[in-house]
């Protein structure tokens, strides 16, 4: 049996973004790019988030800062706000997402469940010949939804019964 793909896209994960983190398919639009470097984060899979990342626009110490953040990140739930162009047809695209996580729970005497934190976000990509690649992001204030939406950290429950 199949497991529900991590990106929140409600689909089978290997129907979803299994094929693109095996390198079998690429993401054919900057949404499902987005999505599958969510689930890369999730899975720790950093030679992913490299060769997905513009060459150009990669940090120095790329590989140590993301050996670093998948350590000491749980992730728990993502949240598409909204994708401008992105498509097959298009060079660039924006996507807007929240990122729900948890810092890494510490080795401590109490079990403490560490609150539920954001990641608001736009991202920029761009297409070079059939491939997409992520070129940065910019932080956004924390998204908060209307209140009676579903909350944006995957509880299930509408915003003003979570964190609103």
């Amino acid at each position: 049996m199949s497991k529900q793909c991590m990106c929140g896209s409600q689909r089978q994960y290997a129907n979803c973004c299994g094929p693109y983190l095996a390198g079998e398919a690429t993401a054919p639009t900057a949404e499902a790019l987005m999505r599958s470097r969510y689930s890369a984060f999730y899975q720790g899979n950093i030679d992913y988030l490299i060769a997905t990342h513009q060459l150009d626009s990669r940090p120095p110490n790329e590989r140590t800062d993301l050996i670093k953040s998948v350590k000491n990140t749980r992730w728990v739930n993502l949240l598409i706000v909204s994708a401008h162009k992105g498509q097959a047809k298009d060079q660039s695209g924006t996507v807007e997402f929240v990122a729900a996580y948890r810092p890494a729970l510490r080795l401590t005497s109490t079990a403490v469940t560490e609150p539920v934190a954001q990641l608001h976000e736009r991202s920029r990509f761009i297409r070079a010949g059939h491939r997409w690649f992520y070129v940065g992001g910019d932080i956004l204030m924390p998204y908060q939804p209307q209140r009676s939406q579903p909350c944006w950290c995957g509880s299930g429950k509408k915003f003003k019964h979570c964190h609103g």
